[in-house]
């Protein structure tokens, strides 16, 4: 091993950790309302519009045509006016949060819809209104396999930063690019993979563990 692989690996941990998780969380608090509005104003539902269902649905479905490494190109200019920079880990969270937020809302989608609608029901039944419904019935209910969503998309989000480091985001997709592959080093290859599995295994084994920790106290 390299004596300068220590530093270089702890910084691109330390960008591709800022872009994982500070993407994700623009992406869940974009992607959430989506998720909501998509389910609530499904056909039968508490605010049902099929105008602004169907809009939504055709806006999301087509930034998730776009692949990845396009979708990020296309809003690099974006980027370098909201953060003055097309380059570095900064600019990155731009494309990389509003790639994420329409595959976020999918997820959550799917996570609301498993709710059955007669609690949903029973709380209109209650007096509630249609926030109250959203805020303590849909959201608690789904809460497990929200959590269960959410950390499916962190790691997905992962993979999009290991594609922006191509194209000069920083992180260890760049350094597995640039040092690793560019440069024939197997130590920065094999060191960039084993972070990125283990990343991956613990980000999936914190999500579970939160999951089952909400749904047993709600049983």
């Amino acid at each position: 091993m390299s004596e300068d692989l220590p530093e270089i690996l702890g910084v691109a941990l330390l960008e591709t950790l800022y872009m994982t998780f500070g993407a994700s969380l623009i992406g869940l608090l974009m992607g959430l309302p989506l998720a909501v509005i998509l389910v609530t104003t499904r056909k039968g539902h508490i605010l049902e519009s099929e105008a602004i269902h169907k809009s939504l649905a055709f806006v999301i479905n087509m930034t998730r045509s776009f692949p990845a490494i396009i979708l990020i190109v296309l809003l690099l200019p974006l980027a370098r006016w909201l953060v003055g920079t097309s380059l570095g880990m900064h600019a990155a969270l731009v494309p990389l949060s509003i790639g994420a937020a329409p595959f976020i809302a999918r997820v959550l989608e799917t996570s609301l819809n498993d709710v059955p609608f007669g609690k949903v029901e029973a709380a209109l039944a209650l007096g509630a209104n249609p926030w109250q419904v959203i805020r303590k019935v849909l959201i608690p209910e789904a809460l497990p396999s929200l959590i269960r969503g959410i950390t499916v998309s962190v790691i997905a989000v992962l993979g999009l930063t290991a594609i922006a480091g191509t194209i000069g985001a920083g992180g260890l997709g760049s350094l597995a690019i640039r040092y690793g592959y560019q440069r024939f080093r197997e130590d920065v290859m094999i060191s960039t993979t084993v972070l990125l599995v283990l990343i991956v295994q613990l980000t999936q084994w914190l999500g579970d563990r939160l999951a089952i920790t909400f749904s047993s106290e709600r049983t």
